[in-house]
C-alpha cells in the first residue's frame, strides 16, 4: 500500500508529521473516484424564470422525518445561486440511458437544457429530466452551509416523481456503468 498526502485526523489541518504532506486536489480525486454512487442532475429555476442545472454525484440522504437529502454544490454555480434565491432545487436522478445529460450538464457553458427533453415540474416548475431521470425529486432548502468550494444544501423533500423502473447509472473512477440487472 502507497500512502499519498496522508491527512491526520487529529490536530490542525497544516499539522503534518514526518514524511507527511498535504493532500492535494488530485489525490482527493483519485480517492473520491474509488467511491461509486449513482448519478443525479440538480436543477432549479434562476430569478428570471431560467431553468439552471449541473450534474452531481455527492448527494445522500439526511434524514426521514421530515424527508430530507443533502447535495453539494459548486460555489460559482448558477444552480447554486438559484436554487438559494429561490428556496427550491431538484434532483433528478438520473438512468443508464442518462450518459449524455450527465455529460452536457458536468461542463460549464450556456444551454444544457436545450439538449435535453424536460419539463417543469410542482409549485417552483422545477425542471424535470424527462428522458434522463428515473425519478425526480423536488426539494425545498432548508438550510445551506459552506464547504470549502462547495456549499452543503439540505433540503426537504416535498414531491417525488417517478417516471419507470429503469436502472440507474452509476459513476466511479472516472466511468460510467450501468446497475446490474435483477
Amino acid at each position: 500500500m502507497s500512502w499519498h498526502g496522508r491527512a491526520q485526523d487529529t490536530g490542525t489541518a497544516g499539522d503534518h508529521g514526518p514524511g507527511e504532506r498535504a493532500v492535494d486536489v488530485r489525490t482527493f480525486r483519485e480517492l473520491m473516484s474509488g467511491f461509486p454512487s449513482g448519478v443525479a442532475v440538480v436543477t432549479a429555476v434562476d430569478d428570471d424564470g431560467a431553468p439552471r442545472g449541473m450534474t452531481c454525484t455527492s448527494l445522500c440522504s439526511v434524514g426521514l422525518c421530515p424527508p430530507t437529502l443533502l447535495v453539494c454544490l459548486d460555489n460559482r454555480s448558477g444552480t447554486l445561486r438559484a436554487a438559494v434565491s429561490r428556496g427550491a432545487f431538484a434532483v433528478n436522478l438520473l438512468h443508464t440511458g442518462g450518459r449524455r445529460a450527465a455529460s452536457v450538464f458536468g461542463r460549464p457553458g450556456p444551454g444544457p437544457f436545450a439538449d435535453v427533453d424536460w419539463e417543469p415540474v410542482g409549485p417552483h416548475g422545477l425542471p424535470r429530466l424527462v428522458s434522463d431521470a428515473h425519478t425526480t425529486a423536488a426539494c425545498r432548502v432548508l438550510r445551506t452551509v459552506p464547504g470549502g468550494d462547495h456549499t452543503v444544501v439540505l433540503g426537504a423533500v416535498e414531491q417525488v416523481a417517478t417516471a419507470d423502473e429503469a436502472r440507474p447509472l452509476l459513476y466511479g473512477r472516472r466511468r460510467y456503468a450501468t446497475w446490474p440487472a435483477p
